[in-house]
């Protein structure tokens, strides 16, 4: 954490009412079928033009590019859960600091363990960056997903507090 950053930024989010979560788990558990069903469809035009449009890609390897890349910015969003979506665990465990902490460290440990591999020939590398989304740290704070960070060799990145912790393993350096 720098010294301009504000502490306050990097306390523990205020639990947030039952009720709200109870309403918001309610949508998601609406939202998720309808968020399955257009990425499949998506996927399944995607093939559809991919398919349709392969004599174009033997001889054009741009086109096979901007294909991917359209792919990307259309799969990748509907991958994610919006910010809003509230799951059970999440719902169950509002406010309870153990279970927060429990999660910062293994997902922290997870990072780590995939950091270290040793670098293998012909394999890409491991990775050196990660973020840590605030639904994984909110009960205990930024805080403590840098402490738990550090004590495990990883330096804090630029990072907007309120929605992620961005880490980079410093022994890839």
């Amino acid at each position: 954490m720098d010294v301009y950053e504000d502490p306050a930024t990097w306390a523990p989010e205020r639990p947030r009412p039952k009720g709200q979560l109870a309403v918001r788990f309610v949508l998601t558990v609406l939202y998720t079928p309808v968020q399955i069903v257009l990425w499949l469809v998506a996927l399944a035009a995607f093939l559809v033009v991919g398919l349709a449009t392969e004599i174009i890609t033997v001889f054009s390897t741009s086109y096979e590019q901007g294909l991917f890349k359209a792919m990307d910015r259309v799969l990748d969003p509907l991958a994610k859960w919006p910010s809003w979506c509230v799951s059970w665990p999440e719902l169950r465990h509002e406010g309870d600091a153990a279970y927060y902490r429990a999660r910062v460290e293994k997902k922290v440990g997870r990072w780590t363990k995939r950091a270290s591999v040793p670098r293998k020939a012909g394999k890409p590398r491991p990775p050196v960056e990660c973020a840590i989304p605030l639904r994984d740290y909110r009960g205990v704070g930024g805080a403590y997903v840098a402490q738990v960070a550090l004590a495990q060799g990883w330096e804090l990145r630029p990072t907007d507090v309120r929605k992620e912790v961005r880490l980079w393993w410093s022994a890839a350096s």
